[in-house]
This record gives structure tokens, C-alpha cells and sequence, in this order.
């Protein structure tokens, strides 16, 4: 390949650059460095620059700069306006990445890009140097990484800019960084290179600035309501909490097989045993399942557990939280996915889990007493099950086939059965059902919540009922923990627990379309 001229953007043509042409541009850039070096400047020996605004914060002092000026000046007089702006000049220091270059002989434009915006700089060789013009400016490249000391002003098509008085290399690309970067249409190479899909990508970085401000929301909103944040084990001997299978390792020094929490739940209630009443973590657990748009292996949960409580005081605990993460981070409570209008300021609707099978699919399992009749009715309506699946079971497989496709706006569905809720208060006049709700929105299930369980002979036999689950095939199945059953003995108050998908309420707030778009490091297949 012929050597291309490294001030312009890639050809027009939409199409990934060819191994050959990649390492073309980066041997023309080694060679720069290289002749940096030689000249006693690598920019990689530089080890700090003092920013004091970024590119943001420079418009706004600009802005207020300009307009005392103005009231000063009046409306008239121009002349007034330009000397006031030249004695009240707004200095600053900014670094960033830079995005595209305009070259103009013995000046250049620039567009400098850092973590809040973007900014045009302009650059002149008389005031800079004609040694830095030549070496940083008229021989950089786009994606070099740059500081700028100078004053902002406004140019005559009304930009606000950064006119440069010194310029300095801080770090040298290496790699083409085009202003149009179609690798970035292959949504593989996008989730694999994050860091460059941030860079040439600006509301991929605005989605997890949201990501951050939705997670601290939720923080000091349980923290306002006396909630306590803690940290209990990722590798545990023995995984419980929830249905799925989890990952297994061995621990040398122990000698010992172990496994990735897969929950957060069971060392949570220990510690309310223990008297910290409310508790709530934020943090990854990790299920050995398959991968699609709203799973993944390594997933963020948060739980919380709140003492003297029930299910119901979980409701109200989500629906209040929900509505003000909507107002907090998005400035309303009627936001935007995909084609839908999702309503969190109205009060969310809600149903048992039997009314809303009676309602979708005309099943009312409140007639059907036995599992033989469950069975039944599930071959008549064409729901697959295992010979091993009871009523429970059955009336679950139904909710799922003919009801979450209908729950766009937020729904509570409440009083599931038993057989599917192991570590779950029994409602005292039902009781095959339990006091557990999951909430509803968009189809998908965003929580999952108990009056939880707290007699240890109950939970014994729901362990040994799980035990035999297990031992027929169900992979998913919860083991007997006895420490947790120590727990129990002890003593735990009537409680009220919640598990949250994290990752699931980030995309429904920053409208993304699949969970590795709120990941910034999806799990992904290795590249032999």
C-alpha cells in the first residue's frame, strides 16, 4: 500500500480497512514515534498533565464570560463587547482526544474530544511554535491524545472554541482511529473493542454515565431509608438463593471444591438473624446459562432484606423506587423503549398469578385441585412438562406461555405456588400458594420478592423437597444448607426480601436493546 495522507479521514467508500492497510497506518505512526524519540520528545515519558476545565465546563465559563460582558456593553456597542472579552479572557487547560483535524497552512483546526464533550481548538503556528506546530500539530494524528493551554473564544460562524498557546503531545496513536469507525457496525467487534466503540461513539459512553447515576440513585435512596450496604462471598460451598445452575471451581489452598454465588440471598438473611435489620449489596453473581438479548453468565443483582416487613412492604418499597430512578435519571416517569410508552407514575397494576392465567389463556386453576388434573389440562392446551413437575409447576409453565407477553406496563404478579418457592413464606389461608411477588414491565420479570421464610422446619422440608428435585433431574435445584438452617434456628424477625436484575433495569432506563449494551464487557465466545 502506497503511503496515504494521514490528515484525512478514511475513503468515503463504508468499509473496514484491511489488515494491510492497518498495519500500513501503523507503521507510519511507529515511524513518527520513533523520530519523536530520537528528538528527546516520546510523549509516553510524560507522566502527568494539570487540566484545571474540561470541554464542557470551557462553553459554559465562556457563556456567563460573554454574557456580563454583554449587560455591561449593552446591546450596541460591539466595539465595548470585543475589548471587555479580550481583558475578562476565560483561560483554561483542557486535554483530550483528538477527533479530526483541518489543516490551513500556518493554522489548524481541531476537534478535541475528553469525557464531557467535544470542543474545536484552534491552532497557530506563531503562537505555539513552529517546532510544536510541526511536530504535534501538522504531523499528529487523529486519536492522539493532546493537552491545550489557551483562551475560549467565539469564532465568526459563532463556534465556541479553544485558541491554543501551547500545545502538547501526552500520548501517541498507534492504531487508525477514522472519525467513522465501520467496524463499529459489526456489533461483535463493538462489544470485544469497547474502548474504541466509546471513543467514536458518544452515546454509547452517555448509556453508562446513566448506568453510574442509576445505581447511586439507588443508593441513596436506600440509604435515606436506613438500609445498610455490605458484601458477603462470591465463592461459596454451597450455591443457593435461586434456580440455576452455577459455575464450579476448586480452591488449592483449601483443598476444597467451591462454586460462584449464583444468589445474594442466603448470607443476606444471616445477616439479618444477626440484628442489621436492613441490608442491601449491589453486586455480580454468576449462573452457568445460555447467552441472548437479556442474559448474561456474569450479571449485576442487588438484594436487599428489611426486618419486620412482608411482601407487601416490598411493593411499595419498588413501585416508590421505580418511579423516582425515572424522574431521577431520565426527568420522567413516562419513558421511551423501542416502540412502547412504559408509564411508571401510575400506580402499577396488580394481579395473583392464577387471576392472570385465568385472564390470558381462560385456565382457572383456582378448579383444578390435583397435579393429575394440571397435567392434564397442560396436554389439552399443548404446554410441555416432565413427568417430575406438580401442580406448582404446571400452573408456572402456564404463566409463562400464555401471560409475560402481555405485561408491557408495570405489573405486581403475586401468590405464586409453592413448589416453585422454596425459600418463601406460605400465605396462612392458601396454603399452596406463598406471599411472593415479581414485578412486571415490558414482559420482562425486573424483581422477584418475598415474605421470607423464617422456620427452620418449614425450610427443612422445602430443602429435602428441593433434595428430590435435584436427585430426578433438575439441575437448578437448591442443596440443603445446613449453616443456613443454624441461622434459622437462632432466630430470624418476620422479613420482606427483594432481588433486582440490575443490568435489565439499566437497558429499560437508557433504552437499550439487549444486555451487552449495558455491559461494558459482555462475555464473549474467545477468538482462537
Amino acid at each position: 500500500m502506497s503511503e496515504v495522507n494521514e490528515n484525512t479521514s478514511l475513503p468515503e467508500e463504508e468499509r473496514e480497512l484491511t489488515q494491510e492497510e492497518v498495519n500500513s497506518y501503523k507503521k507510519i505512526r511507529m515511524e513518527k514515534l520513533d523520530a519523536l524519540k530520537a528528538d528527546g520528545c516520546d510523549p509516553f515519558e510524560i507522566t502527568k498533565f494539570d487540566v484545571d476545565t474540561s470541554c464542557a465546563e470551557a462553553k459554559i465559563k465562556y457563556q456567563a464570560c460573554e454574557a456580563a460582558c454583554k449587560d455591561i456593553a449593552g446591546p450596541t456597542d460591539l466595539e465595548k463587547l470585543v475589548e471587555l472579552l479580550d481583558e475578562r479572557r476565560v483561560q483554561v487547560t483542557i486535554a483530550g482526544r483528538m477527533m479530526s483535524k483541518r489543516m490551513m497552512g500556518k493554522a489548524s483546526f481541531i476537534d478535541l474530544r475528553d469525557k464531557t464533550d467535544k470542543i474545536q481548538v484552534y491552532v497557530r503556528m506563531n503562537e505555539v511554535g513552529k517546532e510544536s506546530f510541526d511536530r504535534y500539530v501538522k504531523k499528529g494524528d487523529i486519536g492522539d491524545i493532546v493537552g491545550i493551554k489557551g483562551f475560549v473564544f467565539r469564532t465568526k460562524m459563532g463556534e465556541i472554541s479553544v485558541h491554543a498557546e501551547s500545545f502538547t503531545l501526552l500520548s501517541k496513536n498507534l492504531l487508525p482511529l477514522p472519525e467513522k469507525w465501520h467496524g463499529l457496525k459489526d456489533q461483535d467487534t463493538r462489544y470485544r473493542q469497547r474502548y474504541t466503540d466509546l471513543i467514536c461513539n458518544p452515546e454509547v459512553k452517555e448509556t453508562f454515565i446513566k448506568r453510574s447515576k442509576i445505581i447511586s440513585t439507588i443508593r441513596r435512596f436506600l440509604d435515606e431509608r436506613g438500609f445498610m450496604e455490605v458484601e458477603t462471598p462470591m465463592l461459596v460451598s454451597n450455591a443457593g438463593g435461586a434456580a440455576a445452575r452455577p459455575f464450579e471451581t476448586h480452591y488449592n489452598a483449601l483443598d476444597e471444591d467451591v462454586k460462584l454465588r449464583i444468589s445474594l440471598e442466603l448470607y443476606l438473611k444471616r445477616l439479618i438473624v444477626g440484628g442489621l435489620e436492613r441490608v442491601y449489596e449491589i453486586g455480580r453473581v454468576f449462573r452457568n446459562e445460555g447467552v441472548d438479548a437479556r442474559h448474561n453468565p456474569e450479571f449485576t443483582l442487588m438484594e436487599l432484606y428489611q426486618a419486620y416487613t412482608d411482601y407487601h412492604g416490598m411493593m411499595e418499597l419498588t413501585e416508590t423506587m421505580f418511579r423516582h430512578l425515572a424522574n431521577e435519571v431520565c426527568g420522567t416517569t413516562t419513558i421511551p423503549y423501542g416502540d412502547k410508552t412504559i408509564d411508571l407514575g401510575k400506580p402499577f397494576e396488580r394481579m395473583t398469578m392464577v387471576e392472570a392465567i385465568k385472564k390470558y389463556s381462560g385456565v382457572d386453576f383456582a378448579e383444578i385441585k390435583t397435579t393429575e388434573e394440571a397435567k392434564a389440562i397442560a396436554k389439552e392446551r399443548h404446554v410441555e412438562f416432565e413427568e417430575r413437575h406438580k401442580r406448582g409447576d404446571i400452573i408456572n409453565m402456564f404463566f409463562e406461555e400464555f401471560v409475560e407477553e402481555h405485561l408491557i406496563q408495570p405489573t405486581f404478579i403475586t401468590d405464586h405456588p409453592i413448589e416453585i418457592s422454596p425459600l418463601t413464606k406460605r400465605k396462612p389461608d392458601a396454603p399452596d400458594y406463598v406471599e411472593r411477588f415479581e414485578l412486571f414491565i415490558n414482559t420482562w420479570e425486573m424483581c422477584n420478592a418475598y415474605s421470607e421464610l423464617n422456620d427452620p422446619i418449614d425450610q427443612r422440608e422445602r430443602f429435602k423437597a428441593q433434595e428430590e428435585a435435584l436427585s430426578q433431574g433438575d439441575e437448578e435445584a437448591n442443596r440443603t444448607d445446613e449453616d443456613f438452617l443454624r441461622a434459622l434456628e437462632i432466630g430470624m424477625p418476620p422479613t420482606g426480601g427483594i432481588g433486582y436484575g440490575i443490568d435489565r433495569l439499566v437497558m429499560l432506563l437508557t433504552n437499550s436493546p439487549a444486555i451487552r449494551d449495558v455491559l461494558l464487557f459482555p462475555t464473549m465466545k474467545s477468538i482462537d
